[in-house]
């Protein structure tokens, strides 16, 4: 995937006021990782509104090579986040999109094209926000524990913010990163592109997995669900194959674990 992220970018002051971008994947399978979010948020001093209203952000059919049906999702996302506020999206992907693609799905139509780009200059991929905007600063009240950090395709050559994971996580005093060798490779999950080409796919997981576990890590952070489910999905069928009664390797959003390990009231990721 080309980069086509904006090599620089204004970050405004902390607002009072953002809008959550929850993601599909977060909705159905790791609510958690959005609740977290909402509490990272608040807890700097920011009102968090969530319009109920809110579908999947129109990936799946743009990748798909659907954008009429894309255009029509992203449409639904133009009439719901209109005031000037931030929109934090805690995932890489989701974000890519709205950022990126919906000015293109607009292209054609100068009104939505101009509210397509004026909504995009408000998405903000969250470890992007807590680290530019927000300047995250915390605690470490977890006990030392040591990671590998998997940061998503979208979010590293879309949107340019595979550093801020980086960054968010060098915040954390007791958290040791292990870099993996292939960490710039796609785990083989790129949304409908597992479900149309499920071999490639897993071929592609599969070595991505042996590459974190040669870390010597039991556990894998990312600020993208999908990527974190197809990880940890793969390392769990070889656990099963294997016949390992348990799983030989875990994954966390990065938005629980760092609320985890910097918040007192909650018990430390380790």
């Amino acid at each position: 995937m080309p980069s086509t992220a904006t090599p620089t970018r204004h970050y405004p002051p902390k607002p009072t006021d953002v809008y959550l971008f929850a993601t599909c994947l977060i909705d159905q399978f790791s609510p958690q990782a959005g609740l977290d979010t909402v509490r990272l948020l608040e807890r700097e001093g920011i009102r968090v509104h969530y319009p109920e209203a809110q579908t999947c952000c129109g990936q799946p059919a743009h990748s798909s090579g659907y954008p009429d049906e894309s255009r029509a999702v992203a449409l639904q996302q133009l009439n719901l986040f209109t005031q000037p506020w931030p929109v934090v999206v805690p995932s890489g992907s989701c974000g890519g999109m709205m950022r990126t693609h919906y000015p293109h799905l607009f292209a054609d139509d100068p009104v939505l094209h101009m509210r397509a780009v004026e909504l995009s200059e408000r998405v903000f991929e969250l470890t992007e926000f807590l680290v530019h905007v927000v300047k995250f600063q915390r605690d470490d009240l977890g006990p030392d524990c040591t990671v590998a950090l998997h940061t998503s395709c979208h979010a590293r050559r879309q949107m340019g913010v595979h550093d801020t994971s980086v960054a968010l996580l060098g915040t954390l005093a007791h958290v040791k990163v292990l870099e993996q060798t292939r960490i710039e490779e796609c785990c083989g999950f790129g949304g409908t592109f597992s479900l149309l080409h499920p071999e490639i796919s897993e071929a592609i997981v599969t070595d991505k997995v042996a590459s974190i576990k040669a870390t010597g890590v039991n556990c894998v952070v990312s600020a993208d669900c999908g990527c974190l489910l197809n990880i940890t999905g793969r390392a769990a069928k070889q656990d099963e194959l294997a016949g390992n009664t348990s799983l030989s390797l875990r994954g966390e959003h990065l938005a629980s674990f760092v609320w985890q390990r910097t918040q007192p009231q909650t018990g430390a990721a380790s």
